[in-house]
């Protein structure tokens, strides 16, 4: 990953840690993330012929992207709480995101985006319900 990015990616990690520990729940901010993310997919595939589909897609991809880095960064703490199984789960979950992105990257098109729309929609959904049981 080139320096640009990797700052980049570090200055967005850093707000929305600090984001992440001022709420009251890191599960309901990472469910809203995940919900976010969906829909700048979503709204990138219901507009795939517009002019601006490149950008949007650019822009809905990393965004995708920089939330799954950060999931995967988390889970590589040591003082993560999660359970290890869980923490596996998610992890080959990312690595199938990962190359779900890449593949759709490399080879654009609109029917591609609805694999990751449904995983964030599915794991925003969970979180929601996980933290709701929480409260």
């Amino acid at each position: 990953m080139n320096r640009r990015y990797w700052n980049m990616y570090q200055n967005q990690y850093k707000a929305y840690d600090t984001i992440r520990q001022e709420t009251r729940s890191g599960r309901t901010l990472e469910a809203s993330v995940l919900t976010r993310a969906a829909q700048k997919l979503k709204d990138c595939q219901d507009r795939w012929h517009s002019e601006d589909r490149e950008s949007q897609f650019q822009e809905a991809i990393r965004f995708n992207q920089m939330i799954w880095s950060i999931f995967q960064g988390e889970l590589a703490r040591e003082d993560n709480p999660l359970p290890i199984e869980i923490k596996q789960q998610i992890l080959s979950l990312s690595t199938f995101v990962d190359k779900t992105i890449f593949e759709t990257m490399a080879y654009p098109a609109p029917e591609k985006l609805t694999v990751l729309i449904n995983i964030n929609q599915n794991l925003a959904a969970g979180l929601m319900s996980s933290a709701d049981r929480s409260q």
